[in-house]
């Protein structure tokens, strides 16, 4: 196989995670009048629209003001409703960051932040439309957990288990069509990895969108390189499953961690802390968006730059386990 050959379709493809998200929600909306969707001019993008014709009683449109969103959504928490606030990834990571640490987790309101649209999703309107940040700024806040979950089956799961979560929670949804990663999915908790793909020579970790590209680079390997690696969706990255880092790393193997966010105060940061604080030195590489000017084109262009495409992953897998040898 060519190492530049474009990726493939090689799983069953359902739908966009948000799709997913609104239809799970308004399933469950159904039989809760509870559920709320609070919204910020994001009706549309956030696949809310037959949600807001079907519930026009549990949805609330506040306009372009993510501040007033997350305000909002806290009050309504506070008041026994299962608000959740939905917003653009990169606009309610920072414009409403101060609600977020004041008025949810500080508060320990349990409203459902939705970041739509994250990562890169948004392509060519480029680094103000990108959500590179939201994992470390989120990250950095005591009492919220944050989940990036990576095809349908773990959006219905997260979507599901939300509505009855105690605790602030952040979810992170794209744009891009995703696949079934596994013909019978295994069980899904808030704080567990979730593995895809078993094999001993090499480990690779990602989440959200990325868990695919780095799935169909595992198989490449196993096929074409007799390298067979380990596949985790780690969708949770605060708390992080350690317990399954652990299990991961005691062998020795290379880990590579592979995100749609900044190098810094991601997933591969969160990993690298883990593994240096408690003694394991395996080979190890964080494939993220570098600390510079992102690039602009598409999702898939941009993933393609930065080695987050299947190609990049392979190559970056190659190196790691020749450097163990």
């Amino acid at each position: 196989m060519r190492l530049d050959k474009i990726e493939e379709k090689e799983l069953l493809m359902g739908l966009t995670n948000q799709e997913i998200f609104a239809q799970t929600l308004e399933e469950l909306a159904a039989n809760d009048r509870a559920i709320l969707a609070v919204t910020s001019d994001s009706r549309g993008s956030g696949k809310l629209v037959m949600f807001g014709n079907k519930y026009p009683d549990q949805i609330v449109e506040v306009g372009i003001a993510e501040q007033n969103l997350v305000g909002v959504a806290a009050g309504l928490a506070s008041a026994g409703k299962k608000a959740f606030a939905v917003s653009p990834a990169c606009f309610l990571s920072a414009r409403a960051l101060e609600q977020i640490k004041n008025d949810v987790a500080y508060s320990d309101n349990p409203v459902k932040l939705v970041g739509i649209s994250a990562g890169v999703s948004y392509g060519a309107l480029g680094t103000t439309h990108h959500s590179l940040h939201d994992f470390a700024v989120l990250r950095a806040i005591n009492n919220i957990t944050i989940v990036a979950p990576a095809d349908n089956f773990e959006t219905e799961q997260a979507v599901r288990k939300a509505v009855a979560y105690k605790k602030p929670l952040y979810l992170r949804f794209g744009k891009k069509q995703m696949p079934f990663l596994e013909e019978t999915p295994s069980s899904f908790e808030f704080g567990k990895g979730r593995v895809v793909r078993e094999g001993k020579d090499l480990a690779i970790i990602a989440n959200g969108e990325t868990v695919y590209p780095a799935w169909l680079a595992a198989k490449s390997l196993e096929e074409e390189y007799g390298i067979k690696a380990t596949v985790v969706s780690m969708h949770t990255i605060k708390p992080l499953d350690t317990e399954l880092l652990s299990s991961l790393a005691d062998n020795g193997r290379p880990m590579l961690t592979v995100e749609e966010h900044m190098v810094h105060g991601g997933l591969g940061e969160a990993c690298a802390s883990y593994f240096m604080q408690n003694g394991y030195n395996n080979p190890f590489k964080i494939i993220a968006i570098p600390d510079e000017y992102t690039v602009t084109g598409s999702q898939g262009e941009i993933f393609e730059h930065y080695g987050i495409s299947q190609y990049g992953i392979m190559q970056s897998a190659i190196t790691l386990t020749k450097h163990r040898s």
